[in-house]
């Protein structure tokens, strides 16, 4: 793991494979380990880099208020420090946003952009009432989880796992300082205004039976973006998850 310095923020990050940089951004979870399931599938071609932004686990930062802008750039710092961009960049939900504002503010560090899960910014009460749910359920951190187990996977692919798989999955993700940092960010997320600027190729990919980030929000992402490509896999919030084959060819098509 190497670790870089960008302002407050302690920023690690791990790269594998060989070729030209493709950088997975995480979104509102443990950090760059969320990837782990498809990044060898990128490694033969590309070299795949994984940071952990601040507010992820091995990351550490003086605490304050998260912010997009301070997100993108440590993911500019991190692409600036692997030494060979413009880089291929996906984002992932929280992450589909930082690689969107890093589009529009640095092109110069952008050759593509996929935004997978994302959103472009507030205003769908739904949306809004899920993350406020999430987030008051911290005090019963095993509520907290099971909620967001429910949020992240479709029904569809929890009712193909066995009662033991799916009680894994529900006890996964609990509640911490900086689960809470991240999702009060995603509560406050607007790129609305810097989509018109995004001038690299960029892919949005939506999720049909996402209940976390409805695909609405990803057609408003994809009509936003001059000349930007629209995919959809039939699958939850956390797709490279549940249709990772067809998750990593779509990425791997658009960025060759």
């Amino acid at each position: 793991m190497i670790e870089i310095t960008v302002g407050s923020a302690h920023v690690p990050y791990r790269t594998t494979g060989q070729g030209r940089p493709l950088v997975l951004v995480h979104g509102t979870n443990r950090g760059g380990a969320s990837w782990d399931g498809v990044a060898d599938a990128f490694a033969d071609r590309s070299t795949v880099v994984l940071p952990n932004l601040s507010g992820s686990d091995p990351a550490r930062d003086d605490g304050r208020d998260l912010t997009g802008e301070q997100l993108a750039d440590q993911v500019a710092a991190v692409i600036a420090d692997v030494g060979a961009g413009p880089a291929d960049v996906v984002g992932h939900s929280m992450g589909a946003v930082v690689v969107a504002t890093l589009a529009a503010t640095r092109p110069d560090l952008v050759r593509t952009a996929v935004l997978a899960a994302g959103f472009a910014g507030q205003g769908d009460e739904y949306f809004r009432n899920v993350l406020t749910v999430w987030r008051d359920l911290a005090g019963v951190p095993d509520t907290f989880a099971r909620y967001a187990m429910l949020q992240a996977f479709s029904r569809e692919y929890l009712n193909s796992l066995d009662r033991a798989a799916v009680e894994e999955l529900a006890g996964g993700y609990q509640p911490n300082a900086n689960r809470l940092r991240q999702l009060d960010l995603d509560l406050r997320l607007d790129v609305r205004h810097l989509l018109p600027r995004i001038q690299a190729p960029t892919l949005v990919i939506g999720g049909s039976r996402d209940t976390l980030v409805p695909v609405e929000h990803s057609r408003e992402l994809a009509a936003g973006i001059s000349g930007a490509a629209y995919a959809e896999l039939d699958c939850g919030h956390l797709m490279a998850t549940e249709r990772p084959a067809e998750f990593v060819k779509l990425v791997r098509d658009f960025i060759q």
